[in-house]
């Protein structure tokens, strides 16, 4: 009989390991849920607990494998990959949860078709529906795959979680900061003195406890498709995930302690500096007056120029394998692989940062949530590999620093308020050598370019919010990605590929898919808007505007159900791979290859406080754009860079702003027309 794990106590228990080795994906769309899954949130006794538990919900499709689904077995050593040693973990509910469904291949190639119909030439557009009608053809390559497709569907708790992981995690070399690691901004703190500011972060600590006991309660989607019950591991993989660097792929694990007496730790990062915290003394937890203890003592030490070493935090800011190659030359020394296991093994980072020195607008808080304002400022005070960062400025700039690994069920518990006698915190010690010291510089000037090249503008947007929207009886999410493609093509006159992540979390393993926005209907209704020879009618942009409305809306419907086309077609060339042939001509055509270019890349990230989510474009030429849509504004975090001519931030929030007053405008005088008809309807 095979053994089976309990969960793990708060601090250690039964021990597990996960690799997995893939590719990391920059697309930050997947930041959050739309309307149809966006998961019930646990209740929070405190205003700065709730920033936790929302950032990490927005952050569920970054999630990790979840052990609980039928796919794991035991064998007592640890977790890997599918076919190769596994784990079985206690029953749970959302074990019957079922598989991620392939669609028909004909609906995924019509649906394909459909979506890139209207954004490339039409000779282009002719010779691509040629290649997909031979693709598709009785006897094709297409049905070969499908079918292998379908046998490796009844092989495997996922069909696609491989796929996925491998094609959008971990391979990508791009810098984490900017390019993959979102952050959420907090509201401005306003700190008394040091103790006020580390005080904001043991409010954050004591929420890590019911997250690592696995006693969470299970999620339910809402909105669109309610109240089906969705994966949870991910909830409990949030302080215990590492990213390490690979000269060609990255390697994301997640470990917990194999001893129950082991003891935990988080690694405080002050002044570029970095100490051991123990959470845990003498196999007990420490109180909240004792981590302050500990947090002040760290303060201290930090100040301390004598002893202060390198800045080696910059490192893991650099590109994946210039730090892959700098980490290699790090641990030929053992003291670098002590510090280097400390880290790589904590529950989480505490990044304690010197005041700016900037004004604390929105955007100068969000530019430094996202790269600590480079090497100068706060960019070397942190460590990017690990899942969680949090940042408490002494300034009162504050907030979440992520790495894509699994957030949410974070919730208050109390800690012992018992004072013991504790073990003082430790210093990192680090031996730095020349070549080393050339190592560090090189990625300090490396960070210094990305911050200086990231052209980032918060925009609140108060003459209305998602009330004004729901009178209108539509989806505030599908209404604000109608609202920021007319944005785009205020700016180019044009329409291009945009993603917005659909959550599959109500299968097993589910992580997401994609919502193709940028929609036929979509594209009808702003150019009726943009036309200023007057040929709509108010009536006729209504229309287009509700059929725009309708298309979003259902295609969110099939994505949240794995009816959406990029997994499936991401299948489909995996399978070709695997099956060493010739790459099929519809995944080297050119509409395909642009059709996964997401120049305009969204999410939603909706909260009932003031903080906002941001993050980067994915492509050079590109945008990204956020969204917070509260009931009487909406907050918009929107990123391009300043070396690409073709994008501007703020030439986007303009016409954004613009476009919002118009529909606005717009649905002001439809419901005026009417009420005049309806009352002359009525008689005298």
């Amino acid at each position: 009989m095979q053994a089976r794990l309990k969960p793990d106590p708060i601090w250690g228990g039964g021990s597990f390991r996960v690799i997995f080795t893939g590719r990391d994906w920059t697309n930050h769309a997947n930041l959050g849920e739309r309307d149809g899954e966006r998961p019930r949130q646990p209740s929070m006794n405190t205003h700065r607990c709730f920033f936790l538990v929302f950032f990490t919900s927005a952050l569920l499709c970054r999630a990790e494998r979840c052990p609980w689904c039928p796919s794991w077995q035991s064998n007592g050593t640890g977790f890997q990959h599918h076919g190769q040693r596994q784990f079985h973990l206690p029953n749970w509910p959302l074990g019957v949860l079922t598989k991620v469904p392939i669609p028909l291949l004909k609906q995924t190639l019509d649906t394909y078709l459909k979506c890139v119909q209207h954004l490339v030439k039409e000779e282009q557009f002719k010779k691509t529906r040629a290649i997909v009608e031979k693709f598709g053809a009785p006897g094709g390559v297409g049905e070969t795959l499908q079918k292998k497709l379908l046998e490796r569907r009844d092989k495997m708790a996922n069909w696609v979680y491989d796929y996925w992981l491998e094609d959008m995690y971990l391979n990508n070399r791009l810098a984490l900061p900017v390019n993959s690691s979102p952050a959420m901004v907090f509201p401005k703190q306003m700190f008394k003195d040091h103790k006020d500011a580390l005080s904001l972060f043991i409010g954050d600590l004591v929420c890590v406890k019911m997250s690592l006991r696995r006693s969470l309660p299970v999620d339910f989607t809402r909105g669109q498709l309610a109240v089906m019950p969705m994966c949870m591991e991910q909830y409990y993989r949030l302080f215990t995930s590492y990213r390490y660097p690979g000269l060609k792929t990255d390697t994301l694990t997640v470990q917990m302690k194999a001893a129950f007496s082991a003891p935990e730790h988080m690694i405080v990062a002050c002044k570029n500096q970095f100490f051991v915290l123990d959470v845990v003394a003498n196999s007990k937890q420490l109180s909240e007056e004792e981590i302050l203890s500990q947090l002040e003592k760290i303060v201290k030490m930090s100040e301390n120029a004598e002893e202060r070493l390198p800045p080696f935090g910059i490192l893991t800011s650099d590109g994946r394998t210039e730090w892959a190659q700098a980490r290699e030359a790090l641990i030929k020394d053992q003291i670098n692989r002590d510090s280097l296991a400390l880290i790589e093994s904590c529950i989480c980072v505490v990044c304690l940062d010197e005041p700016s020195g900037l004004q604390p607008s929105d955007t100068n808080r969000a530019l430094l949530m996202l790269h600590g304002g480079g090497h100068e400022k706060n960019g070397a005070n942190r460590w990017y590999d690990k899942s969680m960062q949090f940042v408490v400025g002494m300034d009162g700039i504050c907030g979440v620093v992520c790495e894509h690994s699994p957030f949410e069920g974070i919730v208050l518990v109390q800690f012992s308020s018992l004072f013991r006698e504790l073990p003082p915190p430790r210093r990192l010690c680090w031996k730095c050598n020349p070549h080393i010291q050339g190592l560090l510089a090189a990625s300090a000037e490396r960070l210094q370019r990305l911050v200086n090249n990231l052209d980032m503008t918060v925009f609140k947007f108060r003459d209305y919010g998602k009330e004004f929207i729901k009178q209108q009886k539509m989806s505030p999410d599908a209404f604000i990605q109608v609202a920021l493609q007319l944005a785009f093509f205020k700016c180019t006159g044009r329409l291009v590929s945009t993603y917005e992540s659909a959550s599959i979390r109500r299968f097993q393993e589910g992580r997401v898919d994609n919502i193709r926005s940028a929609t036929a209907e979509a594209l009808a209704f702003v150019k009726s808007m943009a036309d200023e020879r007057g040929t709509f009618s108010d009536s006729e942009k209504m229309k287009r505007l509700g059929d725009a409305i309708k298309a979003q809306t259902s295609y969110t419907i099939a994505a949240i159900t794995g009816m959406a086309i990029d997994n499936h077609l991401l299948g489909l060339l995996r399978i070709s791979k695997e099956l060493n042939m010739e790459k099929p001509e519809i995944f080297c055509d050119e509409t395909y290859l642009a059709s996964n270019h997401f120049i305009l890349s969204t999410s939603q990230v909706p909260t009932t406080v003031e903080m906002f989510c941001c993050y980067g474009p994915v492509v050079p030429n590109g945008y990204g754009a956020c969204y917070n849509p509260q009931s009487d504004h909406i907050i918009f975090c929107v990123s391009s860079f300043w070396d690409n001519t073709e994008t501007s931030s703020v030439v986007f929030v303009k016409a954004l702003n613009e476009g919002l007053l118009e529909i606005r405008d717009l649905c002001n005088r439809s419901s005026a027309t009417a009420s005049k008809l309806a009352v002359a309807s009525q008689g005298p």
